[in-house]
């Protein structure tokens, strides 16, 4: 999309079937594993998005062979250490792509730079940088101390002590010292433990990492708290020959939000009961705010109530430290709540793609929402009869906020999105999908 707004007039209804596209978070941790597991792996319904495109991008550069079978199928030839050693990767804002690789690399060896654009510079990264170098790992920052870009060279591997790992700014870390554990363990015939430092936030996506692993011959054990983690000495990836990428949960979130404010129903299909996202739990508190949702093994059916007939959500006061992404949706949908709503827990979106506690509160306040925050959590007041305003809505480069913030437009004013391609991060196609659902 390469129009600079979209004005969104009011709507009442929306009903109808959803196709999700492939969840971000596996398609990126698929590609990866693929690219580093010996011998031919095919992925179906993988995501077509920025992320994955400069994911694709950067398993190029290296020398990795993929063949395109259809718009959402790729054949992935994998095997380590890549064919290029030396290699200068831009990896836009994709967090996923920018510390999954940074320990795959850093481990593996060469001489890489890794980059992206100036939020992407502004997104810590030192809490990996560190874990990596206390295995032996040679990374140099190129800009400010802790944050991309980055320069790797060969590591001089030491596996004879725990890696420690603080848990409380992203998942991503772990994420990343657990999917190129393997490479370091065939190096050094030794077992891998990682510990955690600290509370795991968005613990959820590590149960994401650990079943990708599974898939691909790799068993992590791990303590029933989520804190020590170990990689046997025998670890080695095999390729499932095929995998396919359900639907992405926390797109799902927007529809399963949309159902819940515009009646429905709303079916999503992509995603179920049988999902490994935890951001399927989002379904829980839709639940919470008055909508009936039914559960099939890929696929979710929503019925809600009719926000622009007056109707009102339940207010909620919940923990969001499981759910950060999916929690944006909630805070969209407090404005029609019977009270005030309250997200706890959810410091990480500071270091999103833009600090989100301060870009959501700015954005709901131009609708006539009173909102407060603090360190980690956003309070947000339902908007008055009456106090609507129209408003021109900034996203920041952040897809959520675009997304998010579609939701406003079953209020009685237009909502005026700045910049609705920025959507392309993950879901390209958002809102000709969103025009097609509401009435």
């Amino acid at each position: 999309m390469s129009i600079d707004q979209l004005v969104l007039n009011p709507v009442k209804k929306a009903q109808g079937i959803i196709d999700l596209p492939g969840s971000k978070s596996i398609s990126n941790r698929a590609l990866l594993l693929a690219a580093i597991t010996p011998g031919v792996t095919t992925l179906t319904g993988l995501l077509a998005s920025d992320d994955t495109k400069v994911m694709l991008e950067s398993l190029h550069k290296m020398g990795v062979k993929t063949k395109l079978l259809s718009a959402d199928s790729y054949e992935i030839h994998g095997g380590t250490p890549f064919e290029n050693t030396t290699a200068d990767l831009f990896l836009g804002n994709a967090g996923t792509a920018v510390r999954s690789l940074t320990a795959a690399l850093a481990w593996m060896g060469g001489d890489f730079t890794l980059s992206g654009i100036e939020r992407m510079h502004e997104r810590p990264i030192g809490d990996l940088v560190d874990a990596l170098r206390l295995a032996g790992a040679d990374i140099q920052y190129l800009g400010k101390e802790g944050y991309p870009p980055l320069k790797i060279a060969q590591p001089t591997l030491d596996l004879s002590q725990p890696i420690r790992v603080k848990g409380s700014v992203s998942s991503q870390f772990l994420t990343a010292l657990l999917m190129a554990a393997p490479i370091a363990t065939a190096q050094m015939q030794t077992d891998l433990v990682i510990e955690v430092e600290g509370t795991l936030i968005s613990q959820p996506y590590i149960a994401i990492t650990v079943d990708m692993m599974a898939r691909f011959g790799v068993k992590v054990e791990h303590d029933t708290n989520w804190q020590r983690f170990t990689i046997d000495r025998s670890a080695q990836y095999q390729s499932p020959d095929v995998l396919h990428v359900e639907g992405d949960a926390s797109s799902a979130s927007y529809f399963l939000a949309l159902g819940t404010i515009a009646g429905g129903p709303i079916e999503i299909q992509g995603v179920g009961s049988l999902s490994v996202q935890g951001d399927v739990q989002f379904a829980q508190v839709m639940q919470k705010m008055g909508a009936k949702v039914e559960f099939q093994p890929n696929s979710m059916r929503v019925t809600g109530k009719q926000v622009a007939q007056g109707e009102k959500l339940h207010a909620f006061d919940l923990d969001f430290n499981l759910i950060p992404d999916a929690a944006m949706t909630a805070a969209a949908l407090a404005i029609y709540a019977d009270g005030p709503c309250l997200l706890r827990n959810i410091a990480s979106w500071r270091v999103k793609e833009t600090d989100r506690i301060d870009a959501m509160q700015n954005e709901l306040r131009k609708l006539g929402a009173k909102v407060e925050s603090g360190p980690d959590w956003l309070r947000v007041h339902p908007i008055a009869d009456g106090a609507w305003q129209p408003a021109v809505i900034e996203t920041y480069d952040d897809h959520r906020m675009a997304m998010c913030l579609s939701l406003a437009a079953f209020g009685p004013v237009p909502v005026t999105i700045v910049d609705p391609g920025c959507v392309s991060k993950t879901f390209p196609h958002y809102f000709s999908v969103f025009n097609q659902l509401v009435d």
